[in-house]
C-alpha cells in the first residue's frame, strides 16, 4: 500500500515537473509557431486608405487638395437616452430626428454610421458632450477651393473616394497612393480597438501633380468664355491656351461650368470636357491647314494666283459660293486667299492637291487621330477614307465634311507657330512623390515634323495677313502686337439626323502671339451664337481680349510698331506679290520667309530707295512694284542698307537691310 502511494506521488511530482518544464519553455523560449497563433488570436491587420494628393497650378496654388474629415458612428448597445441623442445630433446635423434614431434604436446593433464627411465644428460640439456611445473616424474630404476653376479638367471622385473624371480619373492610382496595412489590437470577439475612433490620422499620402496650367491665366480665360456666351446668347464657349513651343496646356476651358465640390448636382452636359472629347466641324480655320499642307508638298507659294471665278464656282452639279454674296472675287494669291478667307480659292488649291495629298497632310497636321494628351476621354475627330468625291474634297478644304476637336485645331497652329513640329500636348509638368520628395518631370514629346522651318515661317506671315486691313481676323488684333490667326464659321451639323441645323454655326478663331516670335497659341470657339455669329465678329474680339491678357501677364514688351499702331491695317499688302492679273490659275512664283532672316522676291527699279527706319513691313510696302530681293537680318527697324541708299542695284537684284 505504502509502495502504491509513493508510486503515484513520484508520478504526480514527474507529470508536474514536465508541465513546469513545458510552460517554461513556453514563456522563455521563443516559438515562431506560437508567436504566428498569438498574433492571428489578439491582433488584425487594418487597410487603411492614403491621403489623397495635391493637384497644384504650375505656380504651386491648389487646385485640389484633401482637408480633414470626421465621420459620426454610434453602439447602439451602450448607448443610452437614444430618443434624446437623436433630437440633439438633429440639430446639429440639420437632419430629422426620426430619420437619426431609425438608426440607432436597435440596442442589440453595435455600429451604425450616422453622417460621413461632418466639418471640424460640428464633429468637435458633437465630442464636447462626452456621451459614451458616439465617436468618430478621421478621414479625407476633397475640397476644390476655387469651386468652378478648371472643373470640367480637374474632374471629381465618387462617393468612395475614386476618381470620376478629369485628372481625378486619369492620374487616380498616383493620387490615391498606396494602401497602408496597420496592425492592430482586438478584444475577444475581434473587434478592432480604437483609440477614440481616430485611426487615420498617420495615412501615407499619393502624388502631387503639378500642372502646366497657370491659374490666372485660367481664370481669365474662363471669365472671357461666360462674358461671350451671355453676350452672344451662345449655348456654349470653349476655349484653349497651348505653350506655343512645347504644347503644354496653360489653360482650357468650357462655359457654362459647374462647382466641382457639388459635381453630381450638375448635368453631365456642363462636367464634360469638350477641349478633348467634343469634335466638330472646325470651318475656315481648316483653310491654315489645307494651304500649309499645299506649300508642303511645293504645289503652292504664298503669291501663287488663283482666278476665284467671282465667287461662284460649279463643282459637279452643285455650286461652291464664298460666304456672302457680295465677294466676287477675282484673280487671288494663296496669301489673299487665306486672308479674305475665299471657299473657291480654297477648293481650287485642294483640287490642285488631290483628295490622296489632302488627306495625307490633315493627318500629318493630327487630325482624325488621338494625340496622346494625358486627360481621359480624347476623341480621335473624323477625316474621311478615300475615295472623295469633288464635292467633298471641296467641302474638306473650306472645313466641312471633317471634324476636329479644339485641342486638334489649337496644336496644330502650334505646329505653325514653333517652326514646324507636332508636339504632343499635355498638362501634368510634374508628379511629385511625398513620401522620396522625388519629382518625376514631363518632357516635351515632338511627333513629326510637318513644315520646314521656312515654311513655318511663311505661313506666319500669310496668318498674319488674315488681321490686317482686308482681312477676316481684324477684330483679333492686339495693340501693340503682332497677331497671326484665322477665323472660321461653320454650320452646326444636326446631331439627330442628317445636314445642318438652320440658322445654328460655331464661330472660332485660332492663332498666335506674338506673331513674330509666338508665346501663346490660343483657340476659342463659340457654338450657336444668336446675336451674331460670324467667326470674325464673335470669336476674333474674344481672342484679341484673352491674347492681350495673356501677353501683358507674361510681361512681354510690346513692338514700336510705330506706323503699324495708326495704320497697321495696309500691312497686308506687303505679305504677296504684287503682279499682273493672270486668267484662271497663275504660274508659281518663289516667296520665301524665315524670322530673323527673309528672301522675299518682289516687283523693284533701279537705284536702291531709302529704307532706314522702316520696319519689315513698312520695307515690304516701300518695295512694292519693283523687282528686287530683300534680304532682312535682325529684328526691329533699318538700321543699314547694303548697298547704301541711293545707289545702283546688283545684277542679281539682292539689297540686304541690317534692322536693331
Amino acid at each position: 500500500m505504502k509502495t502504491r502511494i509513493v508510486i503515484i506521488f513520484v508520478g504526480i511530482l514527474a507529470l508536474w515537473s514536465m508541465l513546469i518544464l513545458r510552460a517554461g519553455y513556453l514563456q522563455f523560449l521563443p516559438n515562431d509557431r506560437l508567436n504566428s497563433l498569438q498574433n492571428r488570436q489578439f491582433q488584425t491587420k487594418v487597410t487603411l486608405q492614403a491621403r489623397r494628393g495635391a493637384i497644384v497650378d504650375s505656380n504651386g496654388r491648389d487646385l485640389a487638395m484633401s482637408a480633414t474629415a470626421y465621420s459620426l458612428y454610434a453602439d447602439p448597445k451602450i448607448l443610452e437616452n437614444r430618443k434624446m441623442v437623436a433630437k440633439k445630433l438633429a440639430k446639429v446635423l440639420n437632419q430629422n430626428p426620426e430619420a437619426i434614431f431609425a438608426k440607432i434604436k436597435d440596442g442589440n446593433r453595435r455600429f451604425v454610421w450616422i453622417q460621413r464627411m461632418l466639418e471640424q465644428d460640428k464633429a468637435d460640439e458633437i465630442k464636447s458632450w462626452n456621451l459614451r456611445g458616439l465617436s468618430f473616424v478621421e478621414e479625407w474630404r476633397r475640397v476644390y477651393p476655387n469651386e468652378t476653376l478648371l472643373a470640367q479638367t480637374l474632374g471629381f471622385l465618387g462617393i468612395e473616394g475614386q476618381g470620376l473624371e478629369g485628372l481625378e480619373l486619369g492620374y487616380n492610382q498616383l493620387l490615391t497612393g498606396n494602401q497602408k496595412k496597420v496592425m492592430v489590437k482586438r478584444d475577444a470577439r475581434g473587434r478592432p480597438l480604437i483609440n477614440d475612433g481616430l485611426m487615420f490620422t498617420e495615412n501615407p499620402e499619393g502624388s502631387e501633380l503639378r500642372l502646366t496650367v497657370d491659374a490666372d491665366l485660367q481664370y481669365r480665360l474662363e471669365s472671357e468664355l461666360v462674358n461671350a456666351v451671355s453676350t452672344f446668347e451662345a449655348d456654349h464657349a470653349v476655349g484653349v491656351i497651348l505653350d506655343a513651343k512645347t504644347s503644354a496646356v496653360l489653360a482650357l476651358a468650357s462655359a457654362p461650368s459647374f462647382d466641382v465640390n457639388k459635381a453630381m448636382k450638375s448635368s453631365a452636359e456642363h462636367r464634360r470636357n469638350k477641349i478633348v472629347t467634343d469634335a466638330f466641324e472646325p470651318g475656315s480655320t481648316m483653310k491654315t491647314f489645307v494651304i500649309a499642307a499645299a506649300l508642303r508638298d511645293s504645289l503652292i507659294q504664298p503669291n501663287t494666283k488663283f482666278y476665284c471665278e467671282k465667287g461662284s464656282f460649279k463643282v459637279g452639279d452643285r455650286i461652291i459660293r464664298e460666304a456672302e454674296s457680295k465677294e466676287k472675287f477675282e484673280d487671288l494669291t494663296v496669301a489673299e486667299i487665306l486672308a479674305v478667307s475665299s471657299n473657291v480659292g480654297t477648293t481650287k488649291i485642294a483640287f490642285k492637291m488631290g483628295p490622296d495629298r489632302l488627306r495625307q497632310g490633315l493627318l500629318d497636321f493630327g487630325f482624325g487621330q488621338k494625340l496622346g494628351v494625358d486627360l481621359p476621354g480624347e476623341a480621335r475627330g473624323m477625316v474621311q477614307a478615300l475615295p472623295w468625291r469633288q464635292h467633298l474634297l471641296s467641302n474638306i478644304s473650306f472645313g466641312h465634311g471633317i471634324s476636329a476637336t479644339p485641342l486638334q485645331v489649337a496644336n496644330a497652329f502650334a505646329a505653325i507657330a514653333n517652326g514646324g513640329v507636332l508636339n504632343t500636348p499635355y498638362i501634368v509638368q510634374s508628379v511629385r512623390d511625398v513620401e522620396t520628395g522625388e519629382f518625376t518631370e514631363t518632357k516635351v514629346k515632338p511627333i513629326r515634323r510637318v513644315l520646314s522651318a521656312e515654311q513655318a515661317a511663311q505661313m506666319r506671315a500669310m496668318l498674319l495677313g488674315v488681321t490686317t486691313k482686308g482681312g477676316t481676323g481684324g477684330n483679333a488684333r492686339v495693340e501693340g502686337f503682332m497677331v497671326g490667326g484665322k477665323t472660321g464659321t461653320a454650320q452646326k451639323v444636326n446631331p439627330n439626323g442628317r445636314g445642318y441645323l438652320k440658322g445654328a454655326y460655331i464661330s472660332s478663331f485660332g492663332g498666335f502671339i506674338p506673331a513674330n516670335d509666338p508665346k501663346f497659341v490660343i483657340y476659342v470657339a463659340v457654338d450657336s451664337p444668336r446675336k451674331a455669329y460670324y467667326g470674325a465678329t464673335v470669336a476674333a474680339p474674344l481672342f484679341s481680349r484673352v491674347a492681350s491678357y495673356a501677353v501683358r501677364k507674361e510681361g512681354i514688351a510690346p513692338l514700336q510698331m510705330a506706323e503699324e499702331s495708326t495704320n497697321q491695317p495696309k500691312a497686308r499688302k506687303a505679305l504677296v506679290a504684287e503682279a499682273k492679273p493672270a486668267p484662271k490659275m497663275a504660274i508659281d512664283t518663289a516667296l520665301t520667309a524665315s524670322d530673323l532672316e527673309k528672301a522675299t522676291e518682289v516687283a523693284t527699279g533701279e537705284t536702291v530707295p531709302n529704307l532706314l527706319n522702316m520696319t519689315t513691313r513698312e520695307v515690304l510696302r516701300r518695295v512694292s512694284g519693283q523687282q528686287l530681293k530683300v534680304k532682312f537680318v535682325g529684328q526691329g527697324t533699318v538700321s543699314e542698307v547694303s548697298p547704301s541708299v541711293g545707289s545702283l542695284v546688283p545684277e542679281n537684284k539682292e539689297i540686304t537691310v541690317i534692322m536693331k
